[in-house]
C-alpha cells in the first residue's frame, strides 16, 4: 500500500505534467510582471460631480449603519462635543496629532494615546476621536494609515465608540483604485466599512464583535 509520501509524489507529478508545455508549443514570451496582467478595469463607475461623490459616500456609510453627520470647520468642535455628550462619554481617547481645536468644546476627560497602553486601558475609555487618510464613496469605506490624528490600529478596534472626521472633498475619492493610488502600501492600513458586525450565527446581526459597536463619521466641508 502506498503511503502519504507516495501519494504526494503522485499529485506533484500530475501537477508538473499539467504545467509542462505540450510538444511543439512555442515558449511563452518573456513579459515583465507588471505587464503580464491586464489591468484595464474601470477606475470609477459612472460620472459624478464632487457633490454627488460625497453624497454617495454618505449614503453608503449609512447603508453600513454608520451614523453620518455634516458640518464645516467652524462647527466641528461643537458637533464633536454634542456627539460625545449624547453618548455619555466620560473619557475620550486622543491619538497623537489630532488637532486640538476639534475637542475644544468637549467636556470628557481626554486620554492621550501612548504605545504602552494596554488593551484593558483602551477598553476603559468610552470613545475615540480620529482623523482618516481617505474615504471611498463607492464602497462606503474609510481608511486609516496611522498618520497624524489617526493613531495605532488598536485604538479604533477596542473602544466601543469611534468618531472619525473626514475632510470634504479633499479626502474623498470615488473608487478603490483611486484610493490605492493615494495610499502608501508600506503603512498599516485599516479599512473600515461601518461598525463592526457579523451575521454568522443564525443570520442574526450582532454589532461590536471585533471593533466599535458605534461608528460616527463626520464629513467636514473645507
Amino acid at each position: 500500500m502506498s503511503g502519504p509520501a507516495d501519494s504526494r509524489d503522485v499529485v506533484l507529478g500530475r501537477v508538473r505534467a499539467a504545467l509542462a508545455a505540450a510538444p511543439g508549443d512555442p515558449a511563452p514570451p518573456d513579459i515583465p510582471y507588471e505587464r503580464a496582467v491586464d489591468r484595464a478595469y474601470l477606475r470609477e463607475h459612472g460620472s459624478r460631480t464632487v457633490a454627488e461623490t460625497v453624497d454617495l459616500l454618505a449614503g453608503n456609510l449609512a447603508d453600513y449603519r454608520a451614523l453620518v453627520h455634516r458640518t464645516d470647520t467652524a462647527g466641528l468642535p461643537a458637533l464633536i462635543a454634542r456627539l460625545l455628550a449624547e453618548r455619555g462619554a466620560r473619557r475620550v481617547l486622543v491619538p497623537g496629532g489630532l488637532p486640538g481645536e476639534w475637542l475644544a468644546q468637549a467636556a470628557p476627560d481626554r486620554v492621550p494615546d501612548r504605545d504602552d497602553r494596554t488593551h484593558h486601558e483602551l477598553d476603559a475609555v468610552d470613545s475615540v476621536v480620529t482623523a482618516c487618510a481617505i474615504a471611498i464613496a463607492e464602497t462606503g469605506t474609510i481608511v486609516l494609515d496611522a498618520g497624524p490624528g489617526q493613531g495605532r490600529r488598536r485604538i479604533t478596534l477596542i473602544p466601543d465608540h469611534h468618531i472619525c472626521v473626514v475632510r470634504v472633498p479633499g479626502q474623498v475619492v470615488s473608487s478603490v483604485p483611486q484610493a490605492l493610488e493615494r495610499l502608501d502600501p508600506t503603512r498599516p492600513l485599516t479599512w473600515i466599512s461601518g461598525p463592526s458586525a457579523t451575521s454568522d450565527i443564525e443570520l442574526d446581526r450582532v454589532e461590536g464583535v471585533h471593533g466599535p459597536r458605534t461608528l460616527e463619521v463626520v464629513l467636514v466641508a473645507a
